[in-house]
């Protein structure tokens, strides 16, 4: 309906003029001050990126409700693992905030998401340009397995971190004799994450073929 169809346009343009600041920030700082903004990225754009994250989830539910056509599992999975990994194991630890993985995690994010949305923003509108239609479905492709080499990345720097605070590890009292040791969870985290990489990977290939196949193509350019 035209009124769903607003209300996507405007949630996609809210998320990519959020993206949009952080990735121009990001450019502009590195530009103005060199290695030395990559160490404060977190404290400068996290707050921004957090909050970006978290609209994000709406996604799902626009997937749930069925305004949005996208497959919910794959969108599921992006949008956790970015969750566990930014508030969960970045924002936790002020020592990993400042390590250079946050910042080229970051600028992963936020290059795949301002394409993401533009061409959505677009979409709405019924107006497909080629190059970005190639753009979008082709970025992802090798940058989505980057970002989750960052990710993964960024765990293993959190770990001693975690292991010598004991963030989020629990040990329950007597009777119950059990206890959570959480970088056991983080390292269990890691194979379902490199699992999940395939998957999404595929979809992808599968996304790109069916958008950027010969009939599609012609399709969108009448």
């Amino acid at each position: 309906s035209f009124t769903m169809n607003t209300y996507l346009f405007l949630y996609e343009l809210m998320q990519f003029c959020g993206h949009s600041w952080i990735f121009t920030n990001m450019i502009i700082r590195f530009m103005s001050f060199g290695k030395d903004s990559l160490a404060d990225t977190f404290y400068s754009i996290g707050l921004v990126m957090r909050l970006c994250q978290l609209l994000s989830i709406l996604e799902i539910l626009h997937i749930l409700i069925g305004i949005d056509k996208t497959r919910l599992f794959p969108r599921f999975l992006q949008i956790t693992e970015r969750i566990i990994v930014l508030f969960v194991v970045i924002n936790s630890q002020e020592e990993v905030q400042g390590k250079y993985v946050v910042c080229v995690l970051f600028f992963l994010w936020n290059l795949l998401d301002v394409v993401r949305y533009t061409y959505n923003m677009l979409a709405r509108t019924g107006i497909y340009y080629l190059p970005l239609t190639w753009l979008n479905f082709s970025l992802c492709i090798p940058l989505y397995p980057l970002s989750v080499l960052a990710k993964a990345f960024a765990i293993c720097v959190s770990l001693p971190y975690f292991e010598s605070f004991g963030t989020y590890s629990i040990k329950l009292p007597f009777p119950f004799a059990f206890s959570i040791y959480f970088p056991y969870v983080l390292k269990m985290y890691l194979l379902v994450l490199f699992v999940g990489m395939c998957f999404i990977t595929q979809n992808l290939f599968s996304e790109r073929k069916a958008h950027l196949g010969k009939g599609n193509i012609k399709k969108k350019r009448s």
